[in-house]
């Protein structure tokens, strides 16, 4: 129903996400949490995972201007981030750190994914931000507090190296990336920019026990209602370091997301009907 109001009623859409940030600030106020706010230039000594995404793909129609205008975004928020520790007990939250963005910041117009369609809006391409950290916490023991994913598929993929739906998306205040420590031992994200890539590690103190493999099952194009969606899951094997054998896996994810591109034909000859 409220979702009915804001599409008929677009000029109630600024005031709920008046009251959805307002939501947030009292439940933070009122919480027990502790947010990690340390940072630091030192670095810790064991790397969990590495990994860096391209910083200029091809997405659909969209001004090419915008993803240089995000690169501009994205090295505002590396100041913000770069060095955080997460100690034992605390909770990383992308908003806390990174804060609203403003223009005052410097922050500027970039690709928005919001209400169903792409936009533009100051801050925008963070995104891109919070799909790295997810993707670096899911090879750690960190416990994903908070992530959320858009119900579309905006763009073909284009050099996609990751599984679909296997990043988070945010969105000041109240759709945040929060990653919880429940072990006796600090982690840490190291983050930086290439002239072609956003790159990042996850750090801890000392030798984890286990590693982790992140995978995709499942995969497919289906059609409902003369509409295509695409589904897939998020596995995970955790695997004994000192041993070699697969401990367990964890199914992490379920996607089912609506592809709002024309799909080319060898993936219209798989598209199956979904009831």
């Amino acid at each position: 129903m409220k979702q009915f109001l804001l599409t008929r009623l677009p000029f109630l859409y600024p005031m709920r996400i008046t009251q959805l940030r307002l939501q947030r600030v009292v439940r933070d106020a009122l919480s027990l949490k502790r947010f990690a706010t340390t940072k630091t230039e030192s670095v810790l000594p064991v790397i969990c995972k590495k990994h860096q995404s391209l910083l200029r793909r091809k997405l659909g129609s969209s001004d090419p201007k915008l993803q240089e205008n995000k690169i501009t975004n994205l090295s505002i928020s590396i100041r913000a981030m770069n060095g955080i520790l997460i100690r034992p007990g605390e909770t990383f939250s992308f908003w806390k750190l990174v804060g609203k963005t403003t223009t005052k910041k410097g922050y500027i117009e970039g690709l928005l994914l919001s209400q169903g369609e792409v936009r533009k809006g100051v801050g925008g391409g963070l995104c891109q931000m919070a799909n790295l950290l997810f993707w670096l916490a899911l090879h750690t023991p960190l416990q994903i507090e908070e992530r959320h994913h858009h119900s579309f598929d905006p763009f073909p993929d284009d050099h996609r190296v990751l599984p679909f739906g296997s990043g988070a998306s945010v969105f000041y205040n109240y759709i945040d990336l929060r990653l919880s420590n429940p072990t006796d031992q600090s982690f840490q994200f190291k983050l930086w920019l290439t002239d072609e890539h956003l790159k990042g590690t996850v750090l801890t103190e000392r030798e984890w026990p286990f590693s982790y493999h992140v995978f995709e099952k499942n995969h497919a194009f289906l059609q409902e209602n003369g509409k295509n969606y695409r589904r897939n899951e998020i596995w995970r094997s955790v695997i004994d370091k000192k041993t070699g054998n697969e401990v367990r896996q964890e199914l992490l994810i379920r996607n089912f997301s609506e592809v709002k591109y024309e799909l080319p034909a060898t993936e219209l000859a798989a598209v199956t009907q979904h009831s």
